[in-house]
């Protein structure tokens, strides 16, 4: 199995596979080429699943520049919403929020409270969209996906699951409309 390999001062291993379908591994500085190979390999079900998994995606031409730059303008106000409302439901404060457009996120929170999401959110179906909002309004609570992580997004979302489900399947056409 071809892939490129990137060194750095971590300690674990991942796999990633790209928007143009080619496989990246990460991988400790000191970590020997025999073990790198032996870990793709032990994953190499999951690398085939996720490259079928992209090849099915439908052939949609990138966003323009400009394109983008409006959803990023639409999508603060909508989430910045969602998170006014949910923030207190799950029972929690927060610092800044930031709209980015990220090619392997859909949201994120920072120690500090501050959160970020992904403006392509505003394309997936509301419900995940709140999905992705109550996922990080819970990593307030619980830094980590614990099973107290994951029970405390049930007390708010008891069907999260299925949203998150709908992200899994339908996410990556999402993020192939970003710019390459």
């Amino acid at each position: 199995m071809e892939y490129e390999l990137k060194r750095s001062a971590r300690k674990t291993v991942s796999l990633e596979i790209r928007p143009d379908g080619s496989l990246l591994v990460r991988a400790p500085l000191l970590m020997s080429q025999a073990s790198i190979r032996r870990f793709v390999e032990a994953h190499r079900d999951w690398v085939e699943k996720r490259m079928r998994r992209r090849e099915a995606l439908p052939d949609v031409p990138p966003m323009t520049e400009e394109a983008l730059a409006a959803l990023k303008k639409r999508a603060r106000p909508a989430i910045l919403e969602r998170v006014a409302y949910y923030a207190p439901l799950v029972g929690v404060r927060y610092g800044s929020v930031s709209i980015r457009s990220q090619h392997s996120r859909w949201g994120s929170c920072s120690s500090k409270g501050n959160l970020n999401f992904n403006c392509l959110l505003l394309l997936a179906p509301p419900e995940v969209l709140d999905y992705v909002v109550v996922h990080e309004l819970c990593h307030r609570i619980e830094l980590n996906h614990s099973a107290r992580f994951w029970a405390e997004v049930a007390r708010v979302l008891p069907d999260y699951a299925v949203r998150r489900r709908w992200l899994k399947e339908h996410g990556g056409a999402l993020m192939a409309q970003l710019p390459r």
